[in-house]
């Protein structure tokens, strides 16, 4: 089972923009540390009392100490998710980390400071122009006000997380990282065992999900270790920052309140009708009387075709230049400046990811590319983010990121673009349908899948908090229930599965991230619609929205788009537009079958 050549072994970033060494880093930490403190001797006291003028001149001098620990920590985790089993390179993220924690503990006082300021003097420094470039920062965070604590008992908070949840998400990252999987004779990363769940073969895909499972049940008693102290870590953070429930703070950082989370929830899981569907029609493609769990990514005809790393190149820019020339011009960058790290290399971080670092810098990507379509699209996803970092680079750094839900629009959109430009190039009805089949599984997988673990973490943080410990088989009952409601009955899952909520590193790293997935493609589906029926102008519109980062509310961003986040219909209207992609490739399957049978062809079968 020899690997295809998909000519990434060489593509790899260079991370001399941040840094020209370890050393390099190590020196401006050491300016950056010296400029805290002066920092702190000048402003200390004063932040309440600074006209806004001087409020703007000690939040551009705050930005320039933060652009500095930025770039360290950037630099010192992109170095290390490169190889996570590299002892030296854990050694300096470590470092880094708690470097920038002591000299954020230094500055914790503007925060401190800032929400304690009485609400009509906010009003008025909000109102002047002088602080235009850091107004809705500014805004956001007195609203967190009644979450935040002292400055002393805010450090002690910082200082902790070095030793508690950013050692464990470490942990875990490094397990995983280094776990190896046996396949018929192979040691197998987790990245490359997980992709045979695509390859048509079913058998390899069963072996493949079983071991994939016995790799993970030897770990099952760490990792079940790892998020037990996790879950107890947000608990109790929550609890001392008054926080009502688990996921308020996520929320509050979406920049979403919570009745729209639950309203995105609910809608979602009350089409799971749409999940089953669409299965029932794949078990249908693929004729094998039941479906099971490692059947859910089956290309529904041979899918051998491998794409090399200039052929996903082209794909993808074109498709970008097709909606826009300036966001080609924009990813080309990523290729041309060695911004991606794209090699399958042992001990790298699994997944993919674009890591905006500051406005001074430029965004990075990390792929493990195996050359597979779905790669192609995670190209195209990933890329839509580092695009949206790199234009929103001329905000200042508390504009730059974006929160959660609007950061997965770009990504979505990305992935659109490069989606409809091969339907478009595809003439032959087969071939239509398994792109629009393959298509409607990476949806699912967005939007229904996403809300389905948002539900099962839901369950494990409650259930956490209100019952303690929780064992490894308390996961995997919550794990199966959630994702046997979201199926319906359409596929089987195996015993196996219920192991498969150990591995997902979102759980851990980013609690209750999961639906913002299901906000972004939701999102990009009904701004689609609006350029398909847009004369002009549209991608002008789109870029500017980019280059607005998260300079405002994501309601009001997107709806200089014409999209009204706050309409109570805006969630089924997006999921009419999955309804209507299954029932494009209903007919695309009728239309297919009753040309096969003309030509006197036999069904299909899954090997």
């Amino acid at each position: 089972m020899t690997a295809p050549n998909t000519e990434a072994d060489d593509v790899r970033w260079a991370l001399e923009d941040l840094h020209e060494s370890p050393d390099a880093l190590r020196e401006d930490l050491a300016d950056a540390d010296t400029d805290a403190d002066a920092f702190a001797d000048r402003y200390r006291g004063r932040i309440g009392d600074l006209s806004p003028e001087a409020l703007a001149d000690a939040l551009a001098a705050l930005e320039s100490i933060y652009d500095r620990l930025g770039r360290a920590q950037a630099y010192a985790y992109l170095h290390w998710t490169a190889d996570t089993n590299d002892a030296e390179r854990g050694a300096l993220r470590q470092s880094v980390q708690e470097k920038v924690d002591r000299i954020q503990q230094k500055l914790v006082f503007v925060e401190t400071e800032w929400v304690a300021v009485p609400d009509d003097r906010v009003e008025m420094l909000l109102a002047h122009d002088a602080l235009a470039d850091y107004k809705h920062y500014l805004e956001t965070e007195h609203r967190r006000k009644d979450h935040v604590l002292s400055e002393a008992e805010e450090k002690i908070l910082s200082e902790k997380d070095i030793t508690g949840k950013s050692a464990w998400t470490r942990f875990f990252d490094e397990t995983l990282g280094a776990a190896r999987f046996d396949l018929n004779g192979e040691s197998l990363t987790q990245e490359q065992i997980l992709s045979k769940l695509y390859e048509p073969d079913r058998s390899l895909r069963r072996e493949a999900a079983l071991s994939f499972t016995e790799g993970l049940k030897e770990h099952r008693r760490t990792l079940t270790f790892v998020f037990n102290t996790v879950l107890a870590d947000k608990a109790s953070t929550d609890r001392l920052r008054n926080y009502d429930h688990w996921l308020q703070r996520r929320n509050e950082a979406n920049e979403v309140d919570d009745e729209t989370v639950d309203i995105l929830v609910e809608a979602v899981t009350d089409r799971y009708d749409l999940v089953a569907r669409f299965y029932r029609l794949k078990r249908r493609l693929l004729d094998v009387d039941e479906l099971y769990d490692y059947d859910r990514y089956a290309p529904i005809r041979e899918a051998d075709t491998t794409y090399a790393w200039d052929e996903a190149r082209t794909l993808v820019l074109d498709a970008y230049d097709e909606f826009h020339p300036e966001m080609a011009r924009a990813a080309e960058q990523f290729f041309e400046d060695n911004w991606i790290d794209a090699a399958l290399a042992p001990g790298k971080r699994s997944g993919a990811f674009s890591h905006g670092t500051v406005p001074s810098a430029h965004p990075y990507v990390l792929l493990n590319y195996t050359g597979k379509a779905r790669d192609v699209q995670t190209l195209a996803h990933e890329l839509g983010h580092g695009v949206h970092q790199y234009l929103a680079r001329e905000q200042s750094l508390f504009h730059h990121g974006t929160p959660l839900t609007t950061a997965e629009m770009a990504s979505v959109f990305g992935e659109m673009l490069v989606f409809q430009r091969l339907m478009r190039r595809e003439n032959d009805p087969a071939n239509r349908l398994a792109l629009l089949v393959a298509k409607i599984d990476d949806t699912l997988a967005t939007v229904f899948r996403q809300v389905a673990m948002n539900r099962f973490e839901e369950r494990i943080h409650t259930d956490r908090r209100e019952n303690g410990e929780l064992q490894a088989e308390r996961y995997a009952e919550h794990w199966m229930d959630t994702q046997r409601d979201m199926f319906e009955g359409s596929v089987t899952l195996g015993d196996h599965y219920q192991h498969w909520w150990s591995y997902v590193p979102h759980f851990l790293h980013t609690p209750g991230y999961v639906y913002a997935y299901a906000f972004g493609e939701l999102l990009v589906l009904a701004l689609y619609a609006r350029y398909e029926s847009s004369e002009s102008g549209f991608a002008d519109q789109y870029l500017d929205l980019l280059r607005a980062g998260g300079s405002d509310w994501p309601h009001t961003l997107v709806g200089r788009m014409g999209v009204d986040l706050e309409d109570a219909n805006f969630w089924a209207h997006g999921l009419s537009h999955i309804e209507a992609l299954i029932d494009e490739a209903e007919s695309l399957a009728d239309k297919t079958t009753a040309e096969r049978l003309a030509r006197g062809d036999g069904a299909p079968h899954s090997s």
